[in-house]
């Protein structure tokens, strides 16, 4: 395993941006997350806290667009696909050249340009609780704070367990319907990584084929 975490895996989550290099780095050291719109509201924070569990127990697969902004207002944009248990995959669109796959046991962090691909735990990533056959947030990290106002709501937790020490993590979601609209990750060193999230498509089961990881070869950047 690499001792070098990357920066894709803050997002992972997840996770996020390593760009390639032909694709200027994004700046993720004053990246904000967005602030809710209008006015606060009391929260019953145990009733939000299960209903974002319901929310990702009741669908275990995902295919959304994300977008991850940086702090000079330079994006990134790919695909992302979800298959839980444990299996994921951050699909860059180009010029990047980075992928980012979870195979229910591995994460690899392929850059088909320069051919290499690093692995790492999934245990070491910082959204790894929602890649559980069952997620229960109260349970599975640190809940830290509840916000929001009739429009969203967020949901504020830590992550001791990941690489190089503790994860802040925000979830926000959506109020009407309830979905998941964007989290932001702090990592230990103190960079914010902003990803969210557009049609969503919970329906639709990823092809298995999307999260296999070759651990044998360097790939070829024609595939």
């Amino acid at each position: 395993m690499n001792r070098s975490l990357p920066i894709a895996l803050v997002c992972f989550a997840l996770i996020g941006g390593q760009a390639s290099a032909d694709t200027k780095p994004l700046n993720l050291q004053s990246a904000k997350a967005a602030k809710p719109v209008g006015k606060p509201v009391p929260l019953d924070s145990d009733a939000l806290i299960a209903k974002a569990n319901a929310y990702f127990n009741d669908d275990a697969t995902m295919i959304a667009k994300f977008t991850q902004i940086g702090g000079d207002g330079r994006r990134t944009d790919g695909q992302l696909l979800i298959d839980r248990p444990g299996r994921m995959r951050f699909a860059y669109a180009p010029p990047a050249t980075l992928e980012v796959v979870a195979d229910g046991t591995s994460v690899a962090v392929i850059d088909r340009k320069l051919h290499t691909q690093d692995l790492y735990f999934i245990g070491q990533t910082p959204l790894k609780f929602l890649l559980k056959d069952h997620v229960d947030l109260a349970s599975d990290t640190k809940i830290t704070g509840v916000s929001g106002d009739g429009n969203t709501a967020s949901i504020d937790i830590e992550d001791h367990a990941t690489f190089g020490g503790t994860s802040k993590i925000r979830l926000t979601f959506e109020q009407q319907p309830f979905a998941l609209k964007q989290w932001t990750v702090v990592d230990p060193q103190g960079y914010e990584t902003v990803v969210s999230l557009s049609d969503v498509d919970l329906q639709t089961k990823p092809d298995d084929s999307q999260f296999k990881i070759n651990t044998e070869r360097m790939l070829d950047t024609r595939k």
